[in-house]
């Protein structure tokens, strides 16, 4: 077999190495995880006034999964987390017709994701940009 056959499977299992480390997984897990609780926030919102509506948010699970993954610091372990929706079993009504979304809770959430969100993209940045460096030699 010719080298240069050779040559782009060892280009795809390094380029594969360097995004599998482990804070870059959990960096876009996390990223992931922003994601679904986005889409979590938008539908409690959209559905405030609908009789009967049971709050979702990021299943409870996900976080510590993800500790329990960050701290093995197995790729594996984390590459097959998958951040899911649940109904928000905590979320109680305080209205009579059963919702249970609160505007001012939903306002809180959409905060503080939006601010996990800028602090993991410029943390995925950062790491992109470290590995452009050591690739090419240039900033």
């Amino acid at each position: 077999m010719a080298p240069s056959l050779l040559i782009p499977a060892w280009k795809d299992f390094m380029i594969e190495a360097l995004f599998n480390q482990p804070n870059y997984l959990a960096a876009k897990k996390t990223l992931d995880a922003v994601e679904v609780r986005q889409h979590a926030i938008a539908n409690n919102l959209a559905n405030l006034e609908t009789p009967g509506y049971q709050r979702v948010d990021l299943a409870p699970t996900f976080q510590a999964e993800l500790e329990r993954a960050c701290n093995s610091g197995d790729a594996r372990q984390l590459s097959a987390l998958t951040p899911v929706l649940a109904t928000d079993t905590t979320a109680v009504s305080n209205s009579p017709d059963g919702n249970t979304v609160n505007l001012e809770t939903e306002l809180m959430h959409m905060n503080q994701n939006a601010m996990t969100h800028a602090l993991e993209t410029q943390l995925v940045s950062g790491m992109l940009q470290r590995m452009r460096l050591a690739i090419t030699g240039k900033g």
